[in-house]
């Protein structure tokens, strides 16, 4: 088995308790939650109501609008971090 060279360039994070290193340490020092309640699609049809969404999260700082049609949300976070 040969043996593969990995180099880390970086740390990011896309969390629903922030975007950045930074933001997002400082609210899990600080204690505070990423579940809410969900505002951004109908969840009348659901028993829950409250997740951990990204909010605020912008990802056209990140990928050509017509390029994020080709991709799930997920892969749009993991652009970001």
């Amino acid at each position: 088995m040969s043996k593969r060279r990995v180099v880390v360039t970086g740390l990011g994070i896309v969390s629903p308790v922030g975007t950045g290193l930074e933001v997002a340490w400082s609210n899990i020092l600080a204690g505070k939650s990423g579940i809410r309640t969900v505002d951004g699609y109908d969840v009348s049809d659901f028993p829950v109501r409250f997740a951990g969404t990204v909010p605020d999260f912008d990802a056209d700082a990140y990928i050509p609008r017509k390029e994020q049609k080709k991709m799930d949300v997920f892969i749009h976070y993991g652009i970001g971090a």
